[in-house]
């Protein structure tokens, strides 16, 4: 007997979800700029949003479309998604540059995160199936292709990912008591580099327990994520903890914008724990963007597989969700070694778990979540406008 097929979202519910759709260039999500116009949602759960862009020749009305087609389309019950892009009136484009305006002259702005940059949350509803090994390597894959790249570890009482990418030190702060800044850790790659924030660069030790409940944890979060002076990113990944809990409904109410990338194993049990971490992110209206499978198979040296935790838990989760599956990570021991040495597999040059890592930044760059180009939409209005407030 098949599962009864979900309603049709409430316009409502449409509406919460466009909040994750950030113009790059104005900084801000497309309903507080006024540029949705009308939301229509029939009995079928095909649903129908009116974009109006600043200009009709946008070059970023692609990249706004996918937006809204992959963040509406993520809700349940949703059968299809049409965008209808219109131009704005003058009085339409007038109240986006005053808001545009308010946004210049309120700095530093709620956060520093730069509106160009994805933000991917890299979750898994269970602990042991190596969501932080997938987290690092992905991260170091991506800065290998010569890309500037964010990792927060929200996992503050599982802390791992200093000794991962082998750094220490302390983070250092830098402003007043009011308006105060903290400044990511860099680690060079190759033309890339990573800019590191983890509550392992503020505790007294790697072996001390953070004995926090929920609202500090929340509290923690809201200060990596408010007060870090990011400067320039292309992709912010954020290390979520195991579960359901706390940090990731935090993380929804705080970053909208956020897309998750689901982690499991090939085992059923994995894969059913991670269809609910997939619930959870749809319901706080975040786009699940794919998944991804780690410890596939274990390749022995003379090229034979085992698939020591079963087999396609991994396409189990992405045809429950409705995401594709972006790629399969082996079982492999350099994995574990690489991150004990601080130096992740994913930089080794060659193998199959290296070829791995690669190909998921390839398609997560060329397909998935692509680097936004800022490239001339509405950037110029916004230099004026900056320009006027500083003169």
């Amino acid at each position: 007997m098949s599962a009864k097929a979900p309603p049709p979202p409430a316009d409502e519910a449409v509406v919460s979800a466009l909040r994750g759709v950030i113009d790059p260039e104005l900084g801000d999500n497309v309903v507080d700029l006024g540029m949705v116009r009308g939301v229509q949602v029939d009995a079928g759960g095909e649903v129908e949003v009116e974009l109006a862009l600043t200009i009709a020749g946008c070059p970023l009305r692609t990249q706004l479309r996918g937006d809204v087609e992959a963040r509406v389309g993520g809700l349940p019950g949703v059968g299809s998604v049409t965008v209808r892009m219109a131009e704005m009136t003058a009085e339409e484009r007038s109240r986006v540059m005053s808001r545009a305006r308010w946004k210049a002259r309120e700095r530093p702005s709620a956060t520093e995160i730069p509106a160009s940059a994805r933000v991917v949350a890299v979750a898994s509803g269970k602990g042991g199936v190596g969501k932080s090994s997938v987290t690092v390597n992905l991260a170091a894959a991506l800065a290998a292709r010569g890309l500037t790249v964010g990792l927060l570890d929200a996992d503050i009482w599982g802390f791992s990912i200093p000794r991962m990418l082998g750094i220490e030190g302390r983070i250092e702060a830098e402003g007043t008591t009011e308006a105060w800044s903290m400044i990511p850790i860099t680690k060079p790659v190759g033309s890339g580099q990573l800019k590191v924030v983890s509550m392992g660069f503020l505790a007294q030790g790697e072996d001390e327990a953070i004995m926090w409940r929920g609202l500090l944890l929340n509290r923690a979060l809201q200060h990596f994520i408010e007060n870090v002076r990011w400067g320039d990113l292309d992709y912010l990944l954020v290390d979520m903890p195991p579960g359901t809990g706390d940090i990731q409904m935090g993380l929804a109410r705080m970053l909208p914008r956020t897309e998750l990338i689901i982690v499991t194993t090939p085992a059923l049990a994995a894969a059913k724990v991670a269809t609910r971490a997939a619930d959870m992110a749809r319901k706080g209206y975040l786009r699940v963007a794919g998944v991804i499978e780690n410890m596939t198979a274990f390749v022995c040296e003379h090229g034979d597989s085992y698939p020591l935790f079963g087999q396609g838990g991994g396409q189990r989760v992405a045809d429950d969700i409705g995401a594709p599956l972006i790629g399969a990570v082996p079982l492999d021991p350099a994995v574990a070694l690489g991150g004990d040495a601080g130096t992740p597999v994913a930089l080794d040059g060659e193998g199959p778990t290296v070829e791995a890592f690669a190909s998921i930044a390839s398609r997560l760059v060329d397909e998935v979540l692509p680097v936004v180009e800022m490239s001339g939409c509405t950037a110029r209005l916004l230099d004026r406008v900056e320009a006027a407030l500083d003169s």
